[in-house]
């Protein structure tokens, strides 16, 4: 855009110099006008400078210019007017091209009347050489043509993003079903066996370990959400995603593994956008997972507090992390940051001074 900006300019000063040096070799029949056919000459050059910015002040500008610097006697065509034609009809106002063009035909012959032409056929057959009507069509045409152009450009351009995007949504969507074909046939081999083991346990009368029904719960919840998130993909809403209802479940499935979670919300509980919710469900899931798998804790808490305009979730845990041994941020980790950076909140995720791992993040949220 700024090189087009130069561009203008330059054309701009060009015609301006143009038109003052047909105006300084060609006849005055009003010497004492001098200083306004100058200054109307030089002012309908520089008005070419906006005519992309402001096409239809340019037209006008470029107008009274031409007719003054006719009332002054200088017998100069109007070129600033049409390259202002051209631009205003290449930005699609064509109607007022066409008003301003049939104003200057009838006005020109009154202005050189007014300079001093006292015969009216005079009048009329000077004005056909300073603005020709074949001048005025073909400025026209030339707008119009490259309006047409770039209105073809752009919506190719559109065709091959639209294009380009049903492509990606076709290949995401082949991910998902190569996934979920992979995935729940294994995960659906250890909800079996798991299962099993829980059954014969208990027609044995022995006590069922808790890692062995959280291995079986854990396996449903993934069946379960491989299934929502490859009808996510194909636009089907019959089982909506997870929110903040679904936190205390999670809390209640970290329990069941050994570690003792607690959950503190506080706030007055409005309602959040839904990809908010989705994503505090993510970042509570994906943090009590990293604290089960890799952070050897023995607590961990889980704190959402609703605040006018943010949502801030914080998790905590006692594991072996500390200031000095942080750890490589891993896929869940980042994927957390995706979200709530695509979301304009912010993740501060460092092991705390007191020892263990923190987790907080703060989203934005438009009241309802």
């Amino acid at each position: 855009m700024k090189r087009a900006h130069v561009v203008d300019g330059v054309v701009a000063v060009g015609v301006a110099a143009a038109l003052v040096i047909a105006g300084l070799s060609g006849p005055h029949r009003s010497p004492d006008l001098d200083v306004l056919g100058y200054a109307a000459l030089a002012a309908g050059g520089l008005a070419l400078a906006a005519r992309r910015r402001a096409p239809i002040a340019v037209l006008a500008a470029t107008a009274v210019c031409a007719l003054a610097y006719q009332v002054a006697g200088f017998e100069v065509p109007v070129v600033a007017y049409l390259f202002a034609v051209y631009a205003a009809v290449r930005a699609g106002h064509r109607i007022a091209a066409v008003g301003a063009s049939v104003l200057m035909l009838a006005a020109i012959p009154l202005a050189l009347l007014a300079s001093g032409v006292h015969d009216t056929g005079a009048a009329f057959t000077q004005s056909r050489d300073v603005l020709q009507l074949a001048w005025l069509i073909a400025a026209g045409a030339a707008g119009e043509a490259l309006r047409q152009a770039e209105r073809r450009a752009d919506e190719a351009e559109r065709t091959r993003e639209e294009t380009a995007r049903r492509r990606a949504d076709e290949e995401r969507l082949h991910i998902a079903r190569e996934l979920h074909d992979s995935l729940t046939h294994q995960i659906s081999v250890i909800k079996v066996q798991a299962e099993v083991a829980v059954h014969l346990a208990r027609k044995r009368g022995e006590d069922v370990p808790d890692a062995l029904l959280a291995i079986r719960d854990a396996g449903r919840e993934a069946a379960r959400e491989l299934r929502a998130t490859l009808e996510a993909l194909r636009d089907d809403d019959k089982d909506p995603p997870r929110g903040l209802g679904d936190v205390p479940d999670l809390v209640r499935r970290a329990r069941a593994v050994g570690l003792d979670a607690q959950l503190t919300v506080e706030g007055r509980c409005d309602a959040v956008p839904a990809a908010v919710d989705r994503t505090a469900y993510r970042i509570v899931q994906e943090s009590l997972t990293n604290v089960v798998r890799h952070a050897a804790a023995a607590t961990a808490s889980v704190r959402i507090d609703h605040r006018p305009g943010a949502l801030v979730i914080r998790v905590d845990d006692d594991g072996r992390a500390t200031v000095d041994t942080a750890p490589e941020p891993g896929v869940g980790l980042l994927g957390m940051r995706e979200r709530v950076t695509a979301l304009g909140g912010r993740l501060d995720a460092a092991p705390r001074r007191e020892g263990g791992f923190s987790v907080q993040a703060e989203l934005p949220v438009v009241p309802a």
